[in-house]
């Protein structure tokens, strides 16, 4: 998904330019969504219908559904959390936004006193002819962005969102260049930026969990999107733990970021199934594993040293995600036994 933002003071043409830019995306086959900002109320119902009704007693959030679909909420929602919003919703190419001048996105200025470092282009909306408007999307093909911290290229000396979204608005670096991202997370209404690993890390063990269930109940086919919700009430602090990890009677070399990762997966997993209260040393064998195959694979637990006995269905959630963990990391060859110890310190 790449952002832009169309800004100027107000009559300096913003909503038509806007319109222009959605159009042309639009026409080069890409699919778009589209933001307004104002600094008035803005209703999206009008007086005495249903929903505005619904409104003035008290709901917060107002669903209309009909041959269209529109929210109403009862407050000014940050510009991030409407973007990550947006990936929920729909697959698309581009937003196309008009206002949220200050903030860090790719802009297209409409009046010389808004431009700043973020802006790509200074444009009159008034006289911008179709020669001048296809060059205009050129640029904001080559230089919008995703949600600034879900940005990283570690492989180009990059490690932080607002240093690649600049090289991007400079012509730098193109969105070709940036590492894969798998996974999207908010928490607490906040986007965290996760780099390949994390992002690949968690879909390969959220997937494992996944692939336990009986799909076929929901008329579940092919899974092409996840949404997970998970409201904390705990807010436990990470564990500080040893890890370590012998795939095939051979070591797995982890640097301690990852071995963080690992470790309170695992624990957060065997917390999950009420072993034993306190647990600080977790012991786990997953053997027999055929051509990556887990079918026929055995699996045995141990916690503070005492054997664990887990049912069938326990055992299938813990052999695909602890699997699916592995994969993450990249192992090089066929996986045919794992033995995982995590000892907290």
């Amino acid at each position: 998904m790449k952002i832009v933002s169309i800004v100027g003071r107000k009559n300096t043409g913003k909503t038509s330019l806007t319109v222009k830019v959605i159009e042309e995306l639009t026409k080069r086959g890409y699919n778009v969504a589209s933001i307004k900002h104002s600094h008035h109320t803005m209703e999206m119902d009008k007086e005495n219908t249903d929903t505005w009704k619904h409104k003035q007693a008290g709901s917060n959030v107002v669903v209309g559904i009909g041959s269209t679909t529109f929210f109403n909420v009862k407050k000014e929602m940050d510009l991030n959390r409407l973007l990550f919003l947006i990936k929920h919703m729909d697959i698309v190419d581009f937003v196309v936004i008009e206002g949220f001048k200050k903030y860090n996105y790719p802009k297209i200025a409409t009046s010389p006193d808004v431009v700043d470092e973020y802006t790509i282009k200074e444009v009159d909306s008034f006289t911008i002819d179709n020669t001048g408007l296809e060059e205009l999307v050129d640029i904001i093909e080559e230089r919008s962005h995703d949600i600034v911290d879900t940005l990283f290229a570690n492989n180009c000396g990059f490690n932080n969102g607002e240093a690649i979204a600049s090289e991007i608005r400079e012509g730098n670096l193109t969105v070709n260049e940036l590492d894969n991202v798998y996974s999207y997370l908010s928490i607490d209404n906040k986007v965290v930026g996760l780099n390949r690993f994390v992002s690949e890390y968690l879909k390969q063990t959220v997937l494992g969990v996944i692939n336990t269930l009986n799909l076929d109940d929901y008329n579940i086919e092919n899974i092409s999107n996840i949404e997970l919700i998970i409201p904390n009430e705990a807010n436990k602090n990470p564990i500080d733990a040893e890890c370590s990890i012998l795939v095939n009677d051979k070591n797995l070399e982890m640097n301690t970021f990852t071995k963080n990762i690992v470790s309170n997966s695992i624990k957060g997993m065997i917390n999950s199934i009420k072993t034993e209260d306190n647990v600080k040393i977790i012991d786990m064998v997953i053997s027999n594993i055929e051509n990556n195959k887990l079918e026929n694979a055995t699996i045995q637990l141990k916690t503070n040293d005492h054997n664990v006995e887990i049912n069938e269905f326990t055992q299938g959630i813990l052999k695909e995600t602890i699997f699916a963990i592995i994969n993450s990391l990249k192992v090089d060859e066929e996986i045919t036994e794992l033995k995982i110890k995590v000892e907290e310190r």
